[in-house]
Protein backbone atom coordinates (compact mmCIF):
# COMPACT_ATOMS: atom_id res chain seq x y z
CA UNK A 1 0.00 0.00 0.00
CA UNK A 2 1.31 3.67 -0.86
CA UNK A 3 2.55 5.79 1.34
CA UNK A 4 -0.67 8.48 2.42
CA UNK A 5 1.34 11.32 3.10
CA UNK A 6 -0.55 13.25 0.81
CA UNK A 7 -4.00 13.08 2.96
CA UNK A 8 -5.73 15.04 5.47
CA UNK A 9 -3.73 16.00 8.52
CA UNK A 10 -5.90 15.02 11.43
CA UNK A 11 -4.37 17.61 14.41
CA UNK A 12 -4.69 20.35 11.49
CA UNK A 13 -8.38 19.50 11.07
CA UNK A 14 -9.52 19.37 14.84
CA UNK A 15 -7.20 22.58 16.15
CA UNK A 16 -9.24 24.28 13.12
CA UNK A 17 -12.55 22.90 14.44
CA UNK A 18 -11.29 23.76 17.88
CA UNK A 19 -10.38 27.53 16.46
CA UNK A 20 -14.13 28.21 14.96
CA UNK A 21 -15.47 26.31 18.12
CA UNK A 22 -14.22 29.43 20.79
CA UNK A 23 -15.68 31.95 18.62
CA UNK A 24 -19.36 32.46 19.52
CA UNK A 25 -18.62 29.59 22.32
CA UNK A 26 -21.95 28.84 24.31
CA UNK A 27 -21.88 25.70 26.84
CA UNK A 28 -20.25 22.99 24.90
CA UNK A 29 -21.27 24.46 21.71
CA UNK A 30 -21.80 28.02 19.85
CA UNK A 31 -23.96 30.42 19.60
CA UNK A 32 -23.51 32.20 15.88
CA UNK A 33 -26.56 33.37 13.94
CA UNK A 34 -26.01 34.84 10.69
CA UNK A 35 -24.27 38.18 10.70
CA UNK A 36 -23.82 37.95 14.59
CA UNK A 37 -20.19 38.99 15.50
CA UNK A 38 -19.26 35.70 16.10
CA UNK A 39 -19.93 34.53 12.38
CA UNK A 40 -18.53 37.65 11.19
CA UNK A 41 -15.43 36.42 13.08
CA UNK A 42 -15.86 33.07 11.41
CA UNK A 43 -15.70 34.62 7.96
CA UNK A 44 -12.69 36.61 8.45
CA UNK A 45 -11.07 33.58 10.09
CA UNK A 46 -11.61 31.56 6.92
CA UNK A 47 -10.32 34.20 4.81
CA UNK A 48 -6.98 34.63 6.25
CA UNK A 49 -6.57 30.42 5.62
CA UNK A 50 -7.45 30.67 2.64
CA UNK A 51 -4.26 31.60 1.43
CA UNK A 52 -2.78 28.25 3.03
CA UNK A 53 -4.00 25.89 0.65
CA UNK A 54 -2.91 28.32 -2.42
CA UNK A 55 -6.63 29.86 -2.51
CA UNK A 56 -7.65 33.77 -3.32
CA UNK A 57 -10.21 34.27 -0.53
CA UNK A 58 -13.71 36.86 -0.79
CA UNK A 59 -16.89 37.41 0.61
CA UNK A 60 -19.44 38.50 -1.29
CA UNK A 61 -22.73 40.69 -1.40
CA UNK A 62 -24.55 38.00 0.51
CA UNK A 63 -21.79 36.95 3.39
CA UNK A 64 -20.83 33.92 1.30
CA UNK A 65 -16.71 33.05 0.90
CA UNK A 66 -14.98 31.94 -1.70
CA UNK A 67 -11.79 30.61 -1.73
CA UNK A 68 -10.79 30.61 -5.82
CA UNK A 69 -7.72 28.28 -7.64
CA UNK A 70 -5.18 30.23 -10.54
CA UNK A 71 -3.95 26.15 -10.47
CA UNK A 72 -4.63 24.83 -13.97
CA UNK A 73 -6.85 22.51 -14.50
CA UNK A 74 -10.43 21.03 -13.55
CA UNK A 75 -11.94 22.36 -10.64
CA UNK A 76 -13.61 20.92 -7.48
CA UNK A 77 -16.00 23.17 -5.43
CA UNK A 78 -16.21 21.93 -1.82
CA UNK A 79 -17.79 23.36 1.54
CA UNK A 80 -20.59 24.01 3.91
CA UNK A 81 -21.54 27.37 6.11
CA UNK A 82 -20.00 29.03 9.28
CA UNK A 83 -23.19 30.32 11.23
CA UNK A 84 -25.27 27.90 13.62
CA UNK A 85 -28.45 27.91 14.85
CA UNK A 86 -29.33 29.69 18.07
CA UNK A 87 -27.16 28.13 21.11
CA UNK A 88 -26.40 24.97 19.34
CA UNK A 89 -24.01 22.75 18.33
CA UNK A 90 -19.79 22.97 17.53
CA UNK A 91 -20.03 20.98 14.02
CA UNK A 92 -22.82 21.51 12.47
CA UNK A 93 -21.43 23.31 9.31
CA UNK A 94 -17.66 24.45 10.04
CA UNK A 95 -16.84 20.73 9.47
CA UNK A 96 -17.48 20.85 6.16
CA UNK A 97 -15.98 23.99 5.21
CA UNK A 98 -12.58 22.73 7.51
CA UNK A 99 -12.74 19.48 5.58
CA UNK A 100 -12.81 21.50 2.62
CA UNK A 101 -10.04 23.57 3.42
CA UNK A 102 -7.81 21.12 4.32
CA UNK A 103 -8.79 18.99 1.18
CA UNK A 104 -7.62 22.27 -0.51
CA UNK A 105 -4.47 22.37 1.57
CA UNK A 106 -3.33 18.98 0.74
CA UNK A 107 -4.42 18.15 -3.10
CA UNK A 108 -3.77 22.24 -4.52
CA UNK A 109 0.12 21.95 -3.75
CA UNK A 110 0.03 18.61 -5.19
CA UNK A 111 1.43 18.85 -9.26
CA UNK A 112 0.31 15.24 -9.77
CA UNK A 113 -3.11 16.51 -9.60
CA UNK A 114 -3.93 18.77 -12.79
CA UNK A 115 -6.85 20.21 -10.92
CA UNK A 116 -7.78 22.41 -7.45
CA UNK A 117 -10.46 21.92 -4.88
CA UNK A 118 -12.21 25.67 -4.21
CA UNK A 119 -13.69 26.58 -0.66
CA UNK A 120 -17.08 27.69 -0.36
CA UNK A 121 -18.60 28.92 3.16
CA UNK A 122 -22.70 29.65 1.91
CA UNK A 123 -24.32 32.09 4.06
CA UNK A 124 -27.46 31.69 5.99
CA UNK A 125 -27.76 27.92 5.39
CA UNK A 126 -29.27 27.81 9.17
CA UNK A 127 -32.32 30.28 7.71
CA UNK A 128 -31.96 33.47 10.23
CA UNK A 129 -32.92 35.45 7.13
CA UNK A 130 -34.50 33.04 4.94
CA UNK A 131 -33.51 29.33 3.66
CA UNK A 132 -30.33 28.56 1.88
CA UNK A 133 -30.25 32.15 1.20
CA UNK A 134 -26.42 32.13 0.17
CA UNK A 135 -26.67 29.03 -1.89
CA UNK A 136 -29.47 29.88 -3.68
CA UNK A 137 -27.55 33.46 -4.51
CA UNK A 138 -25.30 31.80 -6.05
CA UNK A 139 -27.46 29.74 -8.27
CA UNK A 140 -28.86 32.81 -9.31
CA UNK A 141 -32.22 32.04 -7.32
CA UNK A 142 -32.65 34.89 -4.74
CA UNK A 143 -33.97 38.19 -6.20
CA UNK A 144 -32.99 41.66 -4.42
CA UNK A 145 -37.16 41.83 -3.09
CA UNK A 146 -36.16 38.56 -1.36
CA UNK A 147 -33.27 40.44 0.48
CA UNK A 148 -35.19 43.58 0.67
CA UNK A 149 -38.14 41.34 2.21
CA UNK A 150 -35.77 39.37 4.87
CA UNK A 151 -36.01 39.37 8.26
CA UNK A 152 -33.91 37.66 10.99
CA UNK A 153 -36.60 35.26 12.41
CA UNK A 154 -35.58 36.12 16.10
CA UNK A 155 -34.67 39.81 16.45
CA UNK A 156 -36.91 40.69 13.47
CA UNK A 157 -33.37 42.63 11.97
CA UNK A 158 -34.19 43.77 8.36
CA UNK A 159 -31.38 41.66 6.20
CA UNK A 160 -30.11 44.76 4.73
CA UNK A 161 -29.47 46.20 7.65
CA UNK A 162 -27.28 43.85 8.80
CA UNK A 163 -25.73 43.77 5.36
CA UNK A 164 -24.97 47.24 5.85
CA UNK A 165 -23.54 46.75 9.43
CA UNK A 166 -21.21 43.59 8.14
CA UNK A 167 -19.77 46.21 5.21
CA UNK A 168 -21.20 43.86 2.47
CA UNK A 169 -23.46 46.52 1.11
CA UNK A 170 -22.17 47.62 -2.37
CA UNK A 171 -20.56 43.98 -3.03
CA UNK A 172 -21.79 41.94 -6.00
CA UNK A 173 -23.57 38.74 -4.80
CA UNK A 174 -21.06 36.20 -6.87
CA UNK A 175 -22.89 33.78 -9.28
CA UNK A 176 -22.03 30.19 -10.09
CA UNK A 177 -19.71 30.06 -13.15
CA UNK A 178 -21.38 27.69 -15.63
CA UNK A 179 -18.94 24.39 -16.13
CA UNK A 180 -15.99 25.77 -13.57
CA UNK A 181 -16.49 23.21 -11.62
CA UNK A 182 -17.02 19.07 -12.07
CA UNK A 183 -19.26 19.15 -8.88
CA UNK A 184 -19.86 19.96 -5.52
CA UNK A 185 -19.12 17.93 -2.77
CA UNK A 186 -20.25 18.31 1.33
CA UNK A 187 -19.32 16.79 4.73
CA UNK A 188 -21.13 17.28 7.40
CA UNK A 189 -22.35 15.48 10.41
CA UNK A 190 -25.09 12.88 10.48
CA UNK A 191 -27.69 14.50 12.83
CA UNK A 192 -29.34 11.29 13.20
CA UNK A 193 -28.18 7.87 14.60
CA UNK A 194 -27.75 5.29 11.43
CA UNK A 195 -23.70 5.54 11.35
CA UNK A 196 -23.63 5.14 15.71
CA UNK A 197 -26.07 2.41 15.49
CA UNK A 198 -24.58 -0.22 13.26
CA UNK A 199 -21.01 0.76 14.13
CA UNK A 200 -20.36 2.66 11.08
CA UNK A 201 -17.70 5.14 9.88
CA UNK A 202 -19.25 6.86 6.71
CA UNK A 203 -22.62 7.96 4.87
CA UNK A 204 -22.71 8.31 1.58
CA UNK A 205 -25.87 10.51 1.05
CA UNK A 206 -27.95 9.03 -1.82
CA UNK A 207 -30.85 11.87 -1.89
CA UNK A 208 -31.80 14.93 0.80
CA UNK A 209 -34.99 15.25 1.30
CA UNK A 210 -37.68 18.26 -0.18
CA UNK A 211 -38.87 20.29 2.81
CA UNK A 212 -42.76 20.86 2.41
CA UNK A 213 -44.19 23.85 5.10
CA UNK A 214 -47.80 25.16 5.81
CA UNK A 215 -49.59 27.87 7.81
CA UNK A 216 -52.53 26.39 8.72
CA UNK A 217 -55.21 29.21 10.44
CA UNK A 218 -58.38 28.13 11.96
CA UNK A 219 -61.03 31.07 12.16
CA UNK A 220 -63.25 30.62 14.92
CA UNK A 221 -64.92 33.40 17.41
CA UNK A 222 -63.30 35.13 20.09
CA UNK A 223 -65.44 35.27 23.51
CA UNK A 224 -65.48 35.16 27.32
CA UNK A 225 -64.75 31.94 28.95
CA UNK A 226 -66.42 32.03 31.67
CA UNK A 227 -70.22 32.63 30.00
CA UNK A 228 -70.36 31.01 26.46
CA UNK A 229 -71.54 27.76 27.00
CA UNK A 230 -69.75 24.99 25.47
CA UNK A 231 -72.53 24.29 22.42
CA UNK A 232 -72.43 27.88 21.23
CA UNK A 233 -68.74 27.78 21.04
CA UNK A 234 -66.32 28.27 17.95
CA UNK A 235 -62.97 27.28 19.40
CA UNK A 236 -60.11 27.57 17.37
CA UNK A 237 -57.91 26.59 19.61
CA UNK A 238 -59.83 23.10 20.04
CA UNK A 239 -59.79 22.91 16.26
CA UNK A 240 -56.15 23.00 15.98
CA UNK A 241 -55.88 20.29 18.79
CA UNK A 242 -58.04 18.20 16.48
CA UNK A 243 -56.14 18.35 13.62
CA UNK A 244 -53.06 17.41 15.09
CA UNK A 245 -53.99 14.55 17.03
CA UNK A 246 -56.16 13.40 13.38
CA UNK A 247 -52.63 13.63 11.47
CA UNK A 248 -51.29 11.12 13.77
CA UNK A 249 -53.99 9.08 13.10
CA UNK A 250 -54.48 9.31 9.07
CA UNK A 251 -50.42 10.27 8.00
CA UNK A 252 -48.93 6.75 8.70
CA UNK A 253 -50.80 4.40 6.60
CA UNK A 254 -50.29 7.32 4.18
CA UNK A 255 -46.75 8.31 4.09
CA UNK A 256 -43.30 6.19 3.21
CA UNK A 257 -40.85 4.96 5.14
CA UNK A 258 -38.99 7.99 5.72
CA UNK A 259 -41.29 10.71 5.79
CA UNK A 260 -41.58 12.90 8.47
CA UNK A 261 -43.88 15.61 10.10
CA UNK A 262 -43.97 17.78 12.43
CA UNK A 263 -46.27 20.98 14.10
CA UNK A 264 -43.46 23.21 15.24
CA UNK A 265 -45.79 25.80 16.23
CA UNK A 266 -48.83 26.53 17.41
CA UNK A 267 -49.86 30.41 18.04
CA UNK A 268 -53.35 30.79 19.70
CA UNK A 269 -54.99 34.47 19.70
CA UNK A 270 -55.51 36.18 21.76
CA UNK A 271 -54.06 33.45 23.86
CA UNK A 272 -55.25 34.56 27.04
CA UNK A 273 -56.49 32.17 30.04
CA UNK A 274 -59.93 33.51 29.90
CA UNK A 275 -60.71 33.92 26.59
CA UNK A 276 -61.72 31.08 23.89
CA UNK A 277 -58.87 31.31 21.14
CA UNK A 278 -60.53 33.01 18.28
CA UNK A 279 -57.96 32.14 15.73
CA UNK A 280 -55.07 29.61 16.03
CA UNK A 281 -52.04 29.16 13.60
CA UNK A 282 -50.21 25.68 13.00
CA UNK A 283 -46.74 26.11 11.54
CA UNK A 284 -46.28 22.66 9.97
CA UNK A 285 -43.61 20.53 7.60
CA UNK A 286 -43.88 17.48 5.67
CA UNK A 287 -40.17 15.82 4.91
CA UNK A 288 -39.48 13.56 2.07
CA UNK A 289 -37.57 12.15 -1.03
CA UNK A 290 -40.43 11.31 -2.80
CA UNK A 291 -42.74 14.43 -4.35
CA UNK A 292 -45.60 11.79 -5.35
CA UNK A 293 -45.94 11.12 -1.96
CA UNK A 294 -46.04 14.48 -0.50
CA UNK A 295 -48.80 15.84 -3.12
CA UNK A 296 -50.20 12.79 -1.40
CA UNK A 297 -50.05 13.77 2.19
CA UNK A 298 -51.30 17.20 1.38
CA UNK A 299 -54.29 16.57 -0.66
CA UNK A 300 -54.97 14.52 3.27
CA UNK A 301 -53.56 17.65 5.34
CA UNK A 302 -56.73 19.74 3.35
CA UNK A 303 -59.13 16.95 4.29
CA UNK A 304 -58.20 16.70 7.92
CA UNK A 305 -58.45 20.51 8.44
CA UNK A 306 -61.32 20.56 6.92
CA UNK A 307 -63.50 18.02 8.85
CA UNK A 308 -61.27 19.57 12.34
CA UNK A 309 -63.13 23.19 11.11
CA UNK A 310 -66.27 21.73 10.55
CA UNK A 311 -66.43 19.74 13.92
CA UNK A 312 -65.73 22.78 15.45
CA UNK A 313 -67.41 25.28 13.29
CA UNK A 314 -64.70 27.07 12.21
CA UNK A 315 -63.00 28.22 9.15
CA UNK A 316 -59.64 27.68 7.42
CA UNK A 317 -56.84 28.21 5.66
CA UNK A 318 -54.40 25.81 3.91
CA UNK A 319 -51.32 27.62 2.82
CA UNK A 320 -48.16 25.90 1.53
CA UNK A 321 -45.26 28.09 2.29
CA UNK A 322 -42.55 26.70 1.22
CA UNK A 323 -41.89 23.95 -1.08
CA UNK A 324 -39.50 21.38 -1.10
CA UNK A 325 -36.96 20.28 -4.06
CA UNK A 326 -35.47 16.79 -2.95
CA UNK A 327 -31.89 16.30 -4.63
CA UNK A 328 -30.46 12.96 -5.87
CA UNK A 329 -26.59 12.77 -5.44
CA UNK A 330 -24.32 11.86 -8.27
CA UNK A 331 -23.37 8.79 -8.48
CA UNK A 332 -19.90 9.11 -9.13
CA UNK A 333 -19.58 11.64 -6.57
CA UNK A 334 -21.18 8.54 -4.32
CA UNK A 335 -18.75 5.92 -5.29
CA UNK A 336 -15.82 8.59 -4.82
CA UNK A 337 -16.39 8.77 -1.46
CA UNK A 338 -17.63 4.51 -1.08
CA UNK A 339 -14.19 3.95 -2.61
CA UNK A 340 -12.20 6.40 0.00
CA UNK A 341 -14.32 4.79 2.60
CA UNK A 342 -12.33 1.46 1.48
CA UNK A 343 -9.05 2.85 2.00
CA UNK A 344 -8.94 5.30 5.32
CA UNK A 345 -12.52 3.61 6.92
CA UNK A 346 -12.21 0.05 6.66
CA UNK A 347 -15.20 0.19 4.16
CA UNK A 348 -17.59 0.98 6.69
CA UNK A 349 -19.98 3.33 5.08
CA UNK A 350 -23.39 3.06 3.72
CA UNK A 351 -25.77 4.88 0.94
CA UNK A 352 -28.32 6.51 2.86
CA UNK A 353 -30.41 9.46 2.56
CA UNK A 354 -30.53 12.69 4.03
CA UNK A 355 -33.75 13.51 6.03
CA UNK A 356 -32.16 17.67 6.97
CA UNK A 357 -31.65 19.79 4.35
CA UNK A 358 -28.31 20.99 2.94
CA UNK A 359 -27.02 23.34 0.42
CA UNK A 360 -25.92 20.85 -1.81
CA UNK A 361 -29.33 20.04 -2.71
CA UNK A 362 -29.68 23.36 -3.67
CA UNK A 363 -26.34 23.28 -5.20
CA UNK A 364 -27.28 20.13 -7.55
CA UNK A 365 -29.40 21.79 -9.25
CA UNK A 366 -26.65 23.00 -11.29
CA UNK A 367 -23.76 20.64 -11.00
CA UNK A 368 -23.48 17.08 -9.84
CA UNK A 369 -22.99 17.17 -6.00
CA UNK A 370 -22.14 14.74 -3.37
CA UNK A 371 -22.49 14.51 0.13
CA UNK A 372 -20.33 12.59 3.14
CA UNK A 373 -21.65 12.12 6.80
CA UNK A 374 -19.75 11.32 9.69
CA UNK A 375 -21.25 9.87 12.88
CA UNK A 376 -23.21 11.76 15.55
CA UNK A 377 -23.07 11.50 19.19
CA UNK A 378 -26.38 9.82 20.19
CA UNK A 379 -27.81 11.86 17.19
CA UNK A 380 -28.11 14.60 18.76
CA UNK A 381 -27.92 18.57 16.83
CA UNK A 382 -29.21 21.54 16.86
CA UNK A 383 -28.60 21.71 20.40
CA UNK A 384 -24.71 22.53 22.12
CA UNK A 385 -24.60 18.69 23.24
CA UNK A 386 -23.94 17.73 19.64
CA UNK A 387 -20.77 16.46 19.53
CA UNK A 388 -18.40 13.93 17.65
CA UNK A 389 -15.56 11.44 18.27
CA UNK A 390 -12.20 13.54 17.32
CA UNK A 391 -11.57 9.93 15.41
CA UNK A 392 -14.79 10.10 13.68
CA UNK A 393 -13.65 13.17 12.74
CA UNK A 394 -10.12 12.52 11.37
CA UNK A 395 -11.35 9.40 9.50
CA UNK A 396 -14.11 11.78 7.92
CA UNK A 397 -11.18 14.32 7.04
CA UNK A 398 -9.05 11.70 5.54
CA UNK A 399 -12.29 10.03 3.39
CA UNK A 400 -13.01 13.13 2.37
CA UNK A 401 -9.80 14.35 1.40
CA UNK A 402 -9.37 10.75 -0.84
CA UNK A 403 -12.57 11.57 -2.59
CA UNK A 404 -11.70 14.96 -3.17
CA UNK A 405 -8.13 13.52 -5.10
CA UNK A 406 -10.46 10.79 -6.85
CA UNK A 407 -13.47 13.08 -8.27
CA UNK A 408 -10.25 15.06 -9.57
CA UNK A 409 -7.92 12.72 -11.08
CA UNK A 410 -10.30 10.11 -12.76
Amino acid sequence: MKDHHHTADGARVLADLNALRALGAYKTGVHKPTFSEPHLQSLQWLLRKLPEAGLSGEIDGIGNVFGTSAKAGRKLLAGSHLESQNFAGWLDGPLGVIYALEAARVINPDPDIKGAVEVASWCDEEGHFGHFLGSRSYVGDVTEQEIDLARDRTSSRPMREALEAAGLTNRPRRAADHGRHIGYLEAHIEQGRTLEDASLSIGVVTSIVGIWQYRITFIGEQNHAGTTRMNDRKDAGLAAARLCVAIDDYFPSACGPRTVWTTGRITLDPGAPSIIPGRAELLFQIRDDNTRIVEHLEALLHELAIEAGAATDCGIEVARIRTGKPAVMDEKFQRAIEEAALTFAEGKSIRMPSGAGHDAQVLATVMPAGMLFVPSIDGISHHWNENTDDADIVRGAKVFVEACRRLLSN
